[in-house]
């Protein structure tokens, strides 16, 4: 290993740190004691909580201190939120508060508005070898907790992997790693969200003398920080300075300095870590094919030999103190016991050494029995002449009945990773970067590779090529194929000025477009992000598989004891008879038999896969099927839904408004009228505001109406806009309207409420219109110019087309739909009752729409909320399940636990019918885990033996083990053929 410092000191960059999920949401809103009085508010991260009664442990300790007014507690996010009166309490108080309860506590810099993580943090991904059930995750995440400087540390059965929030200042990867090695484990660095480092695989190094040569650029290059050489695996990792070195100039450079010698490729974080799979199931199938290779000869000779005269005279053969069989039999098991079975060993010993215990002990305990009882046999045998039976094909069977499932378990575990497979595929390996001279003309193009894309750069795509990353159309037209990203299947027109989303197909024409987002911010890389979070996350049903874990082997090996001295026992106080021995056997050598068994039948691996795959594997096929889940919580969750609360403009409506009636009420011309209200509505972002533009413009111009929208897209926003008159003093007022200054006169554009509370009359005439319009599901906007109400305009918001089907398949499920909005109580109701809705909250503020789902949560009902991710954001995070509703650029991962990527109410139905159907797999997981040990233990017990005769042999015993974690992954792969409802099934869904 290559490693030289150019004498600077590498400081990580705060990288792109994803948005907090809705419990961070709750946890910090509500707060506004704080501004008032002398109040404080402090955020502390809390270590060690498990479960909910942690949680409710730490509230308790925090409300019980003298001055403490609120305390919150967020068990996934592990921090605590305490408001008090500095003047009797302070921080330190509430910190030793904390710890005092029995947890760790860490006082965190007051979160900014966006809750965003501390500043200086890192967020790495490390494969973590080695881990075979629950106990082994809770070992690892212990341990990684203790290192100073780790903030948070996730890992995950299912996928091998550990997500670790760790300050640089004080720890270093390679400190995490030798940790988790200390420990028995192996492991290696992934990915971070560093901005400054870069991973190559350098092509062209064939001596020493090469490596001095990349070594000797590196160090002449500018805002090189540091650089690392990794002679095996020909990686070089560089730390570098973004604000003087660019990763792609990085690059250039030395393929440039080196004249083409060397050939530098960026690694694919995902493309490592699938290459790391590959290895372990090749080679657990390599030690199993050896085991078995071994292991036949020990049955051939235990069970067909002796049927073959000649063949069974040479294994009787003497050779020494011993037959010729047993030294063979000893030779084969002695390897396969302590070279092919030595990872077994290796994995008990780290997990006794963190005094924790796991499958692999029990493989250990069971197998080394077998072996040494049978060594101990032959000593004994040749030393006083007294033979008794051996099992050294107990031992060989076991282990590679074992290797067997292990092996099974490997491959089935990586089909369900698929999604994140799928996903990174998307994105093309590469990209055509087109080279302008100053004035802006293109001079020539290049192919480089797609990791190296910088935000401004011109990229060119052929037709049938996929769109190397997030940019903007700056010449040419063409459709776009942007089902894999967003589910849609037509196809999607960009012309100038248009979005491109990256990993979507260029279908006919050629682009060019300039890269707006790159690396982690695309929109895939956010999708990727997504599923990865979400398969990390424990679902809160995991927590008694954890508890199981902790007690399990302690529990089996003392039944196993139990059973060894029960059955002796029972033999030497004459209990059963004599005939009931193997030939040549004591009651010792029964009695072993029977423990062993018990040992090694016993599968904790079973209940430690129930949850996590079939959480792997729900949240890949959500997917795929456009609806993206954030975590196993979320999954779990949706299945208990009561009520699901939609917001209407943009949700159940298309969001795509236009008005259908200009009236004027005064003496004034409809176009100037028309004018009046499009230039108080052109500084308003609300889509009622934009349909009233368009409206006016193409009253005038005879635009298409639709062109205000899309006016940035089609390059017509500068245009658009020279009719309108100059406005001062723009105001809005949420739920009411907007107002304005226009020619020294005041201008009120909104509802009722706004026109009240400005003192404007409202003839009974317009009254009358208003009402007649909101009867026919429209919106009335009332405009006032100088105090005097001068018309109306009626604007309709059409109905989503599965709208009220999707609102019966709710109530056909079980499930209550409501429906919020701040329109008036006549259109609410009368949008209501087109789609199927009987319970309607109108004229709701946005602020109050959280107080609205608060009060369905009485009582303990879990509550969705499905809205558009932006401005129902609050009442997103205050939902049990909060569903954003938004395609592409558009998603709202902040505040929401699940995002429909597709903008269709169908994903809503999709979301909590893929819910219950993981909770019904993770139940039968459960249920076949659980029934297996309970009945198997007892069969290997020898508890039938008495009536049936029935006894297993350890090895069967040992294939039962290890077949019983394959079946609960297998079973959750079933998940992986779930359909989606489509709405001319959905009404045949019924209450769970």
């Amino acid at each position: 290993m290559s490693l030289t410092t150019m004498g600077l000191q590498l400081t990580g960059a705060a990288g792109k740190v994803p948005a907090e999920d809705g419990e961070e949401e709750r946890l910090l809103s509500g707060f506004d004691e704080e501004s008032s009085g002398n109040l404080c508010r402090i955020q502390l991260s809390v270590t060690g909580m498990t479960c909910a009664a942690c949680s409710n442990s730490v509230e308790s300790a925090l409300m019980s201190l003298n001055g403490v007014v609120k305390a919150s507690v967020a068990l996934l996010q592990n921090k605590a939120d305490v408001t008090f009166d500095p003047a009797l309490v302070k921080d330190e108080d509430i910190k030793t508060a904390i710890e005092d309860a029995g947890f760790e506590a860490e006082i965190l810099p007051e979160p900014s508005q966006s809750h965003s993580k501390t500043h200086g943090t890192l967020i790495g991904q490390f494969t973590i070898g080695g881990m075979t059930c629950a106990a082994c995750v809770n070992s690892v995440e212990g341990i990684l907790r203790k290192i100073p400087g780790v903030r948070k540390a996730v890992v995950a059965l299912a996928t091998s992997l550990g997500e670790i929030e760790y300050d640089p200042t004080v720890t270093s990867k390679d400190d995490i790693i030798n940790a988790i090695e200390d420990a028995g484990f192996e492991a290696s660095f992934v990915q971070s969200n560093e901005q400054d480092k870069l991973v190559l695989g350098v092509i062209g190094i064939a001596s020493e003398m090469d490596v001095q040569m990349l070594e000797g650029m590196l160090c002449t290059l500018r805002g090189v920080r540091q650089f690392c050489y990794d002679r095996t695996s020909k990686e070089l990792e560089i730390h570098f300075d973004p604000e003087l070195l660019g990763s792609r100039a990085l690059v250039d450079e030395i393929e440039s300095i080196s004249l083409g010698k060397l050939k530098l490729l960026v690694k694919k974080p995902y493309s490592r870590m699938a290459s790391k799979d590959l290895e372990e199931s090749s080679k657990m199938f390599r030690l199993f094919t050896a085991s078995l290779c071994l292991s036949v000869p020990v049955i051939f000779m235990q069970v067909i030999c002796p049927r073959i005269p000649l063949l069974y005279s040479l294994l009787l053969w003497r050779c020494g103190p011993f037959q010729m069989g047993d030294w063979l039999n000893w030779a084969l098991v002695t390897v396969i016991q302590f070279v092919i079975g030595k990872r077994f060993y290796v994995a008990a010993g780290r997990a006794l050494r963190n005094y924790s215990t796991n499958m692999d002990v029990l493989v250990v305990l069971g197998t080394s029995a077998s072996y040494f009882y049978s060594v101990c046999a032959l000593l004994y045998g040749a030393m006083t002449g007294f033979w008794s039976p051996t099992y050294f094909d107990a031992s060989a069977m076991l282990i590679t009945f074992v290797l067997l499932g292990k092996y099974l378990e490997t491959l089935a575990k990586g089909k369900t990773s698929d999604a994140i497979k799928k996903l990174v595929e998307l994105a093309p390996a590469s990209a055509i970067l087109l080279i302008k001279e100053k004035g802006g003309k293109v001079v020539g193009e290049r192919e480089i590779d797609a990791l190296l894309i910088q935000p401004g750069d011109l990229l060119k795509v052929l037709p049938g090529t996929k769109i190397p990353t997030d940019g903007l159309v700056v010449s040419g037209s063409s459709y776009v194929n942007e089902s894999m990203v967003t589910g849609e299947s037509a196809p999607v027109l960009k012309e100038l000025n248009a979005l491109v989303i990256g990993g979507t197909i260029n279908l006919h024409g050629s682009l060019h477009i300039q890269a707006k987002k790159v690396g982690s911010d695309t929109v895939l890389s956010q999708i990727i992000s997504l599923v990865e979070t979400a398969q990390m996350s424990k679902a809160p049903i995991q927590k008694f598989a954890d508890f199981v874990a902790s007690i399990f082997v302690p529990t089996v090996i003392t039944l196993g004891f139990l059973t060894l001295l029960g059955w002796y026992l029972a033999g030497v106080l004459g209990y059963y008879p004599n005939e009931w021995l193997p030939e040549n056997s004591n009651f010792f050598v029964f009695s072993l038999m029977f423990a062993i068994s018990v040992i090694v039948i016993a599968c904790p691996c079973a209940l430690g896969l129930a949850t996590p795959t079939a959480v792997m594997v729900a949240t890949g096929v959500g997917a795929n099927n456009g609806v993206l889940i954030k975590g196993g919580d979320a999954l779990e969750k949706a299945h208990k839904i009561k009520h699901v609360i939609f917001d209407k403009t943009g949700t159940l409506t298309q969001g795509k408004a236009t008005v259908t009636t200009a009236k004027v009420f005064s003496g004034m011309d409809r176009g100037e009228f028309l004018t009046l209200v499009a230039s108080a509505e052109s500084s308003s972002e609300h889509p009622l505001a934009k349909a009233i533009v368009a409206y006016a413009r193409h009253f005038h111009f005879f635009d298409d109406p639709s062109a205000t929208g899309d006016a940035k897209n089609n390059g017509l926003e500068s245009k658009s806009f020279e009719w309108l008159h100059d406005v001062s003093g723009f105001s809005t007022f949420p739920g009411q309207g907007v107002q304005c200054i226009i020619g020294g006169k005041k201008i009120l554009v909104g509802n009722r409420k706004l026109m009240i509370e400005n003192s404007v009359t409202i003839a009974d005439h317009v009254e009358s219109f208003v009402v007649q319009l909101e009867e026919s599901a429209e919106t009335g906007v009332l405009v006032a110019y100088d105090n005097m109400l001068i018309g109306v305009l009626g604007v309709a918001d059409p109905l989503k087309r599965e709208a009220a089907v999707v609102i019966e398949g709710l109530l056909k499920m079980g499930v209550n739909p409501v429906m919020v909005t701040g329109d008036n109580w006549r259109t609410a109701k009368a949008v209501a009752k087109e789609v199927g809705i009987t319970d309607v909250r109108a004229e709701v503020m946005p602020s109050g729409k959280a107080d609205v789902i608060r009060s369905f949560q009485r009582g303990g009902n879990v509550v969705a909320m499905v809205g558009d991710g932006i401005n129902d954001s609050p009442a997103l995070a205050a939902a049990d399940v909060g569903m954003a509703i938004g395609a592409g650029t558009d998603i709202a991962i902040e505040a929401a636990d699940y995002v429909l990527m597709r903008s269709n109410l169908e994903d809503v139905i999709t979301a909590i019918d893929l819910s219950r159907k993981t909770l019904t797999r993770i139940r039968w997981n459960y249920l076949f885990a659980s029934a297996y040990n309970v009945v198997a233990i007892p069969v290997a017990a020898g508890v039938l033996f008495p009536w049936l005769k029935i006894r297993l042999p350890p090895w069967v015993a040992g294939a039962c083990m290890a077949m019983s974690s394959v079946t609960v992954v297998c079973s959750s792969l079933l998940l992986r053929r779930y359909k989606k409802p489509r709405l001319t099934t959905v009404l045949e869904i019924t209450v769970e």
